[in-house]
C-alpha cells in the first residue's frame, strides 16, 4: 500500500545489447567511466550480501563533483535497486530501481523506476520534483542506450594492462612524485608542459603536453581523484588519435622491501584512426600493441624517476 504523499513513476528504453550485458556495465561500477561520459571515478564498498555504498566522482558542466548512494544488487533478477543516503530540498526522500528485461534478437529494455516525497508533502515541491525526475530520467535513459550500445559493441577494441616497480622506499614518497603533477615538467623528460588544477582537495584537473620519440608533441586533459597515499585515479577526457577512452588508476601498496607501485590503464581504441595513423595493413591488434606500448613506455618512465626520487629521499 503507497505511502500518503509518496510518488511512484517509470521510464523506459528499448537497448540493443543483450539484457545479461546492459546488468553487468550498470551494475559492476568500475564500467561507469566506460558508458556514462561524465564519470571520472566510482569507488564502491560492500555492506552485506549484494549491498554497497558507492561513491560517484563525475564532472557537471565543466566540473568536478562527488556524492554517494547506497545499492542492492539482483543479479538473478536482473535488477538495481538505490537509495539516497543525504536529501536536499524540497526532496524528502529519494529511491528507485533499475530492471533490466531481455528481448528477441540480443536487445533488452531498461526501465527505471523511482519513488520519492516532497518536504511536507509540499504540492509545489513535488511538482519540481516530479519535472526534475522526468527530465533527468529521460536525458539519463537516451545517454544509457547511446554508451551501452557503444561499450558493448567495443568489447573486443577495449583492454588493459598493468606495470608495476618495486622501490625501496616509503608510499608516501612515491605518492607525492605522483600526486605533485605540476612538477612533471622539471622531472619527467617526456612532459612539456603541465597545467594542474585543484580548487577542491582530492580533485585535479590535469592539462598536460608530452614529446612522442619523433619529437611532436601531444595534448591530453585528465581529471584525477587522489587518496593520499594508496590511489590516484584518473579519466582522460581530451585523448590522442587512437582512442576513444583511457582511464586508469596509480596505487602505492607498502610491502617487507618497500613499496609495489603499479600504473594501470583500461583503453578503448578508436578503429575508424587506425589505418589513417598505422597505414591500411594495420588491425586492431596491431593498434593495440602500438598504444599499449606508448603507454607503458611513459607509465614505467614516470615510475622509474618516481623510483629513484623515493629511494634518494629514503
Amino acid at each position: 500500500m503507497p505511502q500518503p504523499g509518496l510518488r511512484e513513476v517509470e521510464h523506459e528504453i528499448t537497448i540493443s545489447a543483450p539484457a545479461a550485458a546492459v546488468y553487468r556495465l550498470i551494475a559492476e561500477v568500475t564500467n561507469w567511466p566506460r558508458i556514462f561520459p561524465p564519470t571520472i571515478y566510482v569507488d564502491h564498498t560492500p555492506t552485506g550480501a549484494d549491498e554497497e555504498r558507492i561513491r560517484i566522482w563525475a564532472t557537471a558542466n565543466g566540473e568536478a563533483k562527488n556524492w554517494t548512494s547506497r545499492r542492492t544488487l539482483d543479479p538473478e533478477g536482473l535488477r538495481i535497486t538505490f537509495r539516497q543516503e543525504v536529501t536536499a530540498p524540497p526532496i524528502a526522500a529519494m529511491g528507485g530501481t533499475w530492471i533490466i528485461e531481455a528481448l528477441g534478437e540480443g536487445g533488452s529494455r531498461v526501465r527505471l523506476l523511482h519513488d520519492y516525497r516532497a518536504v511536507d508533502d509540499d504540492a509545489d515541491g513535488l511538482a519540481w520534483i516530479d519535472e526534475a525526475v522526468d527530465r533527468n530520467s529521460r536525458s539519463e535513459l537516451a545517454a544509457l542506450k547511446t554508451n551501452v550500445e557503444r561499450a558493448h559493441a567495443a568489447e573486443d577494441l577495449t583492454f588493459s594492462f598493468e606495470d608495476t616497480v618495486q622501490i625501496n622506499g616509503s608510499a608516501k614518497d612515491v605518492y607525492d612524485f605522483v600526486n605533485e603533477a605540476d612538477r612533471w615538467e622539471e622531472r619527467l623528460p617526456h612532459v612539456a608542459a603541465v597545467r594542474l588544477v585543484e580548487d577542491t582537495p582530492g580533485l585535479q584537473e590535469l592539462e598536460m603536453d608530452t614529446r612522442a620519440k619523433d619529437g611532436s608533441l601531444h595534448t591530453t586533459k585528465s581529471y584525477r581523484v587522489t587518496f593520499p597515499h594508496r590511489k590516484i585515479a584518473y579519466k582522460q577526457t581530451t585523448l590522442p588519435a587512437l582512442m576513444t577512452l583511457h582511464t586508469g588508476y596509480w596505487t602505492f601498496a607498502e610491502n617487507d622491501e618497500g613499496v609495489a607501485a603499479s600504473s594501470q590503464h583500461t583503453i578503448t581504441i578508436n578503429a575508424a584512426n587506425i589505418a589513417g595513423i598505422l597505414g591500411e595493413q594495420a588491425t586492431v591488434e596491431d593498434a593495440k600493441e602500438y598504444v599499449r606500448t606508448a603507454v607503458s613506455n611513459n607509465s614505467r618512465a614516470t615510475l622509474g624517476h618516481a623510483k629513484a626520487y623515493a629511494e634518494n629521499r629514503a
